[in-house]
């Protein structure tokens, strides 16, 4: 087989890059090693950026949604039993995010990518990536027992922390940057209407808690716990009590409760991987960088990634420049590292602290000044919704 950019990994940087190298006139086949019924339904990041959600409409995927997204124009923090609304739309010109889980815009891409006649090959087995630093990289995969060999130009490593992209580029060419934070997620999803309109972050004495969506009948909730923490020790009623302390409030607000369909352990982790590229192979998403999940940033910072590569791509094949592939590392990894800085933040700000009460009265100082300070919000707001897709 033949294609001009072989994509190893059908989430949705891969999809979308395939996507539009597609509307660019760019050939394309996307590898997968778990099914198509698997990626459409792993329910993982929810909040699109202005900016991803403006890429995925211009780009003509957009329209389902436009239709059942849920749009935002604010954030809650909540904390010392009161809220304080962050205006995302007021202090930004407008901007806001939208709530659209990252399965159904993988649901959408996949759609897009198949009523196109694209090539996705789910289900492959033994993926390798060879070749890279020649003119011909190839992806060697088994496809129902046959052997195959894709033979392309360029090779997009979308395929993950754990894909067998990142691990091919010789040792000593790339640097990786760690840290881990010593607490972890514990996650729901409930099938009950969430409690909020918008998004609550709350800092409280027993730790931090997240009040999120997926959709009008589907919420999404997280607890802050300890890395090592056993799930089987958390019944479900054992976490809706725990979120309702978490919550309180001075008034009487209250969290509604209902099935747990969902629950798991996330842990909080930072990594970025330089350069993001190695001859022909470009590292895209979280193949080359992770962020703690406070500030939303995992699904945008790909789709940042893929808007950068798929550019320098349309460039070199209309005018064979490649001095934006050359760059394409240096592009992504501004945003990367001011992205990183957010999340670190976030995280930091909203979180108990394991190094004692003075870091706390610390974090909590710096909840009552982003809250007081028009300045300090408007730079949260800037942030939460996002920064520029940079592009040279």
């Amino acid at each position: 087989m033949r294609t001009q950019v072989g994509i190893v990994g059908a989430g949705p940087s891969g999809l979308l890059l395939s996507h539009l190298l597609h509307l660019r006139g760019i050939e394309s086949v996307v590898v997968e090693i778990r099914s198509r019924q698997y990626c459409e339904t792993r329910i993982r990041a929810g909040v699109l950026e202005q900016g991803t959600a403006d890429l995925l409409s211009a780009s003509g995927v957009g329209a389902r949604m436009a239709r059942e997204g849920l749009v935002h124009h604010g954030i809650v923090l909540r904390f010392g039993g009161r809220d304080h609304r962050i205006d995302l739309s007021g202090l930004t010109g407008g901007r806001t995010i939208t709530v659209y889980g990252q399965h159904e815009v993988v649901k959408d891409l996949i759609a897009a990518r198949l009523s196109a006649g694209g090539g996705i090959f789910f289900d492959v087995q033994d993926v390798e990536v060879l070749d890279v630093d020649t003119p011909a990289p190839r992806i060697r995969f088994d496809r129902g027992g046959v052997a195959q060999d894709l033979r392309c130009d360029f090779i997009a490593g979308c395929d993950g922390f754990h894909g067998v992209c990142r691990p091919t580029v010789p040792a000593g060419v790339l640097t990786a940057y760690e840290h881990t934070f010593p607490l972890a997620w514990l996650g729901i999803l409930a099938q009950v209407p969430p409690a909020s309109d918008e998004l609550i972050y709350s800092s409280h004495e027993r730790g931090f808690a997240l009040l999120s969506m997926r959709s009008p009948e589907l919420s999404r909730l997280y607890l802050q716990c300890a890395p090592d923490e056993d799930i089987n020790g958390w019944s479900d009623e054992r976490i809706w009590d725990e979120l309702r302390r978490r919550f309180e409030r001075d008034d009487a607000w209250t969290l509604r409760d209902g099935p747990v369909v969902q629950k798991g352990i996330t842990a909080m982790r930072s990594f970025v991987v330089a350069p993001m590229q190695y001859e022909r192979l470009f590292l895209v998403g979280d193949a080359a960088h992770i962020v703690p999940p406070t500030g939303a940033k995992g699904l945008n910072l790909a789709a940042a990634d893929v808007a950068v590569l798929a550019r320098a791509l349309e460039t070199f094949y209309t005018t064979g420049r490649t001095d934006l592939l050359a760059r394409y590392s240096d592009v992504c990894l501004r945003r990367v590292w001011k992205v990183q800085r957010f999340s670190w933040w976030m995280t930091s700000m909203l979180h108990r602290s394991s190094d004692g009460e003075f870091f706390d009265r610390l974090h909590r100082a710096e909840l009552d000044y982003i809250t007081g300070s028009r300045a300090a919000s408007t730079a949260l707001a800037e942030n939460y919704v996002g920064l520029p897709f940079d592009d040279d």
